[in-house]
């Protein structure tokens, strides 16, 4: 298996540019402009992690010329524009760091600094969260905070002498306190502040429904966040580990016996629910991490690589040595207010396309793979 997952990253690399690459679907079905967008960050991210495991340089190689693409000598950053306050374009901007690391490339740190004046200025809901994107007000999503938070930690670590390292704990701590559902163990993939948009509950303002992918970006949000903190034996870190330990434990009250878990996570016996790639990579990347960084014990390492096996022999066909990778959800949103198909009902996330190859779900397997190779 893991043989064909390697000719797999070939394929991909081989037939991608940074103009036309070919795990981004959306941007390929719709023609759209190439633009610096979280889906090809999140095959760079990956690509970064399998260069650092196997000391193999085409992997940062081909990240550079990829990035290079996109950002200029003066910092700017093709298709990015800092008004749009869009976190879901934070989110590349991680894969800067490694490369002004090791090229020193003045343009990387430009670019860093003009993704984190967006932070700087990013509009927030009362108690501090960031809106998840200027088009959707007064709404923080699940996936915001892998979007963003990282990236937001890492400049303060590298660039900032923590000044704001407390905003970042709190807008996690605030997405549990407004967006877990302590019944069902599981969070919700919205939350409206102003509890007025069409998919919100008028009480407590979270969307009707627990969507896999954005609970999957979560895990590895915290999972990547606990890496980062320098200090294991702060209280910070323990808030975060123990919330890292509850996300887990309440997933895995659904996980199916093939490993993976469903689209609509808590579902599975609603007809054309289905066992869906991205989600359940996040997931099995998250856990297999935790293990590594003595966050969960031992006994999750099988749960995690259970997860992972359960995608490659579902979902990895080879046809006549063209491998692909399908089972993907290709996007869920919530709104906005012209788009009353994307209410967040269960017929709505499985409403959306199913695709093969797009880098959602590309991604975070890779990324679990790489921690298949550290074992």
């Amino acid at each position: 298996m893991y043989n064909l997952l390697d000719k797999y990253i070939e394929k991909l690399l081989k037939e991608s540019t940074p103009k036309r690459p070919i795990w981004n679907i959306e941007y390929l079905d719709k023609l759209k402009e190439v633009k610096w967008n979280y889906i090809d960050g999140c095959m760079m991210t990956a690509l970064i992690e399998l260069g650092n495991i196997t000391k193999n340089e085409k992997y940062i190689d081909f990240v550079e010329n990829f990035i290079d693409y996109y950002v200029f000598e003066d910092g700017t950053i093709r298709g990015y524009k800092v008004e749009e306050y869009n976190l879901d374009n934070v989110n590349e901007g991680k894969v800067l760091f490694t490369l002004y690391k090791i090229t020193k490339k003045s343009k990387y740190k430009k670019a860093i600094e003009l993704i984190y004046s967006q932070l700087e200025n990013h509009p927030r809901i009362e108690g501090g969260n960031f809106w998840h994107k200027k088009i959707y007000p007064n709404q923080v999503w699940l996936d915001g905070i892998y979007m963003a938070q990282p990236f937001y930690l890492k400049y303060e670590l590298e660039f900032n002498n923590l000044k704001n390292y407390d905003d970042i704990f709190n807008q996690i701590k605030n997405v549990k306190d407004k967006m877990y559902d302590k019944q069902k163990q599981l969070y919700y993939h919205g939350y409206d502040h102003s509890k007025s948009m069409f998919w919100a509950d008028k009480e407590k303002g979270v969307s009707k429904n627990f969507w896999l992918r954005a609970t999957g970006w979560y895990t590895v949000a915290l999972a990547d966040i606990l890496e980062m903190i320098l200090d294991k034996g702060s209280d910070k870190y323990k808030s975060i580990s123990d919330q890292f330990i509850e996300t887990i434990d309440g997933l895995l009250k659904y996980q199916d016996v093939s490993g993976m878990w469903y689209q609509v996570i808590d579902k599975t016996d609603i007809k054309d629910n289905y066992l869906e790639t991205s989600g359940t990579a996040m997931i099995a990347y998250a856990i297999l991490k935790g293990v590594r960084l003595g966050i969960l014990s031992e006994k999750y390492l099988v749960i995690g690589k259970k997860a992972f096996d359960g995608i490659c022999n579902k979902y990895l066909t080879n046809r006549n040595g063209d491998l692909n990778l399908g089972g993907i959800c290709l996007v869920a949103g919530l709104g906005p207010e012209n788009n009353k198909r994307r209410d967040g009902s269960i017929k709505y996330y499985l409403s959306e396309p199913i695709v093969e190859n797009d880098a959602k779900g590309v991604g975070p397997l890779l990324l679990a793979y790489t921690e298949i190779r550290r074992l």
